[in-house]
């Protein structure tokens, strides 16, 4: 009891730090940056590496906990070096969040939060019904399609393989870029939210050697660019008019509607719809 006296005075007279303007202004700025740094690191590939490099220091803890020497020399000898290696191998996303940088308005960042980004809604009903008309119409006519969907890793790099276009995106709009002898048609079309960011790009192929022998260039691409982030796919096969989706370096092959509508029900990421936050009081210009 006395020990838990002696606990509680020494809280009361525990001092307090000197906190100056300086010091609030210094916390802002580096919320701010580390809030958008995080935010990055989660839409691009390099989430991977940020898990990769939790279980490269806890083994690490490991090491210096039981003095494992040998190991303990080896990751202070390559630490620089990968360093370099994370740099050169990400050295598109490193420009592309420089590009950003330089083009965002900081002050609205700051002062006005759009509810559309908190909740994380990725496209509308409207596009799932656009989608599963021009995929199935695609069907219908033997039309060879890709289509992949975007969700949390940027597709940026890939984007920059085809020809933009940032178009609505519409069943009759998808069906005329994979007509045949058509300038767009060759090549995979990216969707961003609701819209077609591009057609006519170069996909990965993948070089997973248990896949099946009957499968062509396009169901490898498809399967290729979602074993190198975290989208959605949707092939047509210009042989069989068959429907396949491909996620996390996975096939499903000759899909229906119904579980099509479900899939993109999963990456739509639908909630309820909340009003808009403002950190002042007030209404901007014509605001009811």
């Amino acid at each position: 009891m006395e020990a838990i006296k002696n606990f509680i005075n020494n809280l009361v007279w525990l001092s307090i730090p000197d906190i100056y303007p300086t010091d609030i202004i210094e916390i802002i700025i580096l919320a701010f940056i580390i809030y958008h740094l995080v935010k990055w690191v989660k839409t691009t590939r390099a989430w991977s590496v940020v898990k990769g490099l939790v279980v490269i220091m806890i083994f690490w803890l490991f090491a210096v906990i039981f003095e494992l020497n040998v190991i303990l020399w080896i990751i202070s000898n390559t630490i620089s070096v990968g360093i370099i290696a994370v740099i050169i191998v990400f050295q598109p996303e490193f420009r592309k969040a420089l590009e950003q940088l330089g083009q965002k308005n900081i002050m609205k960042t700051i002062l006005y939060f759009d509810d559309s980004r908190d909740r994380n809604e990725k496209f509308s009903d409207h596009t799932v019904d656009e989608l599963i008309r021009a995929t199935f119409e695609l069907a219908k006519t033997k039309t060879g399609a890709l289509i992949v969907i975007e969700e949390d890793v940027s597709l940026y790099e890939f984007e920059k393989t085809g020809i933009w276009m940032d178009s609505v995106i519409s069943s009759e709009l998808l069906i005329n870029i994979f007509e045949h002898n058509t300038p767009l048609h060759d090549g995979a079309v990216i969707l961003r939210g609701d819209r077609i960011a591009a057609a006519t790009c170069y996909l990965p192929l993948s070089d997973n050697m248990q896949l099946s022998k009957d499968l062509g260039t396009r169901h490898r691409a498809g399967i290729g660019i979602s074993e190198v982030s975290d989208s959605l796919t949707i092939i047509v096969s210009e042989e069989t008019g068959k429907v396949s989706i491909a996620k996390d370096g996975k096939l499903i092959r000759n899909i229906d509607g119904d579980y099509l509508r479900s899939k993109l029900v999963i990456a739509q990421r639908k909630t309820k719809e909340t009003k808009k936050l403002k950190l002042w009081r007030g209404r901007f210009k014509n605001e009811g």
